[in-house]
């Protein structure tokens, strides 16, 4: 008995599953006679690891016929994708348009000129001046003409001092610190040494002796930094003697890597004609004159400028500017002063300002000049004062687009339309945006249509409309569209009109 009870538990432990092999669910057997639950476990192989074919099965599938073509396929692919490309990158420029060189510039043709004959009435002296060119940098104004500040009695070469500023205008330090100062924030300096200012006769009697003091004062002035002289009566000075010697001693020893001193003469009562042969005779760098000023029909100042604008680089515009009249003297009615700065800033050449012509100054009474006007921000609403803001903010959007727009800054010109009170020109340059002026000083509103002169220009033609960019006429708005085909402009109003480049 107890012999066959130790067999039984013998059996039973043979017989009994390892816990690791029972079934995860006692119930019935799994699908394939297996056990349901069982794991069931695949021994993997030895890893077998690839190593590539060696040198000597490579040179043997490389030998193959086929590798040989596919090799000669790829290559002659490469070679014509690159050829494709080559000659595609030639056509492009072949075929794109060229841009035109830009002609050489000078400081004197970057932006507007400004001038200040009267100190005192501008800043209080000299001292004050320095003050107030931070306001002129935001007028993106590049030269300022000053003077005459030498001391001379009228018509009395013997009290002539070229070389010494008048102590009623300020010191030599204080001009040397406006110097400074004006170069510091990219604007020039321009000094007037007309001998005999105060006189009828400006350059008195004695021409060679006269000529000779203006030649050493002009070499002292530019070596202390002044950036160029300016001379009224040119038609007179340069036909003196010694005229060649003055222009030397200004023009003399300019090199690429220095900054260009520069002539400037201005001449009053010649035409458009005698004014481009005087450009050409006298060598100077600017030319103001008086056209704009004697002459106020379309027609005649069209004609201006049909006539200089091949020789825009060396003609300067204003109203008034060429004898230090203020804008307002030939602004006879409200409105026309932006017409007038429109006109100016949009001409072929440099335009040419008097101080205060940025905010409309009236001219003062008689001789005296007036005071100019700064607190235009103050808390007043005096309609003049407001007035006088609104002017401003016109005249610096005009120099503002004239300084960033290549065809206002040195485009070419062509005349579209002219009568006795109205006038419009087109000025473009290359692939730039194109810009027309429209001006009507007149008491009416005038009907225009805009056409090139004949024969046809090479390759320039007008839209049928354009973008209204600036305008003073309420119905004309900027941004608004505008048929080139008829157009009508209010009295005493202006447009400037854009439309793009078109290959």
């Amino acid at each position: 008995m107890t012999k066959d009870t130790e067999i039984d538990m013998e059996e039973v432990k043979l017989n009994e599953v390892d816990p690791e092999k029972q079934p995860m669910t006692g119930d019935g057997q799994a699908a394939g006679n297996e056990k349901n639950g069982s794991v069931k476990l695949k021994v993997p192989e030895d890893d077998v690891t690839f190593t590539g074919l060696s040198k000597e099965e490579l040179l043997r599938v490389a030998g193959t016929p086929g590798w040989v073509r596919t090799r000669w396929v790829l290559l002659v692919l490469f070679w014509l994708g690159w050829v494709g490309m080559l000659a595609g990158a030639i056509v492009i420029i072949v075929q794109a348009p060229r841009c035109k060189p830009i002609p050489e510039m000078n400081w004197w043709n970057e932006g507007p000129l400004y001038q200040i004959d009267d100190l005192d009435a501008f800043s209080g002296g000299m001292e004050g001046l320095e003050e107030k060119l931070d306001g002129m940098t935001q007028l993106k104004v590049k030269g300022l003409v000053l003077g005459p500040l030498h001391s001379v009695q009228e018509d009395e070469p013997a009290t002539l001092e070229l070389d010494k500023i008048s102590p009623i205008f300020g010191s030599l330090k204080q001009l040397e610190a406006v110097l400074a100062k004006a170069h510091k924030k990219g604007m020039s300096v321009v000094l007037d040494l007309t001998p005999n200012y105060k006189g009828s006769a400006p350059w008195f009697q004695n021409d060679d002796e006269i000529v000779e003091k203006v030649k050493s004062a002009a070499e002292y002035w530019l070596n202390l930094g002044v950036d160029a002289i300016k001379l009224r009566d040119l038609s007179h000075a340069s036909n003196l003697t010694d005229w060649p010697k003055l222009r030397a001693a200004v023009q003399g020893n300019r090199t690429e890597d220095t900054k260009s001193r520069g002539l400037i003469g201005v001449v009053e009562g010649a035409s458009p004609s005698e004014v481009s042969q005087l450009i050409n005779a006298s060598g100077v760098d600017l030319v103001l004159s008086d056209l704009l000023s004697s002459s106020s029909g379309g027609a005649e100042r069209i004609r201006a400028m049909d006539i200089l604008h091949p020789q825009q680089r060396n003609v300067g515009w204003g109203l008034g500017a060429s004898s230090n009249v203020h804008l307002s003297t030939q602004a006879k009615a409200p409105g026309l002063i932006r017409l007038y700065q429109l006109l100016l800033f949009t001409m072929p050449g440099t335009p040419v300002f008097t101080y205060g012509d940025d905010i409309g100054l009236k001219a003062g009474n008689g001789s005296e000049k007036p005071k100019m006007l700064w607190d235009l921000e103050s808390e007043s609403v005096s309609a003049n004062v407001t007035e006088h803001s609104e002017v401003r903010k016109w005249f610096k959007s005009l120099s503002d687009l004239r300084g960033k727009e290549r065809s206002l800054l040195h485009g070419d010109y062509y005349s579209l339309y002219s009568s006795p009170s109205c006038l419009a020109f087109l000025r473009l340059w290359d692939q730039s945006e194109r810009y027309i002026t429209i001006v009507n000083w007149g008491e009416k509103a005038e009907t225009l249509k805009l056409s090139l002169p004949l024969p046809p220009t090479d390759g320039v033609e007008l839209p049928e409309t354009a973008k209204v960019k600036l305008s003073t006429d309420e119905n004309q708005e900027a941004d608004s569209s505008i048929s080139l085909d008829k157009i009508t402009l209010g009295p005493r109003q202006g447009l400037l009109l854009q439309f793009p480049y078109t290959a």
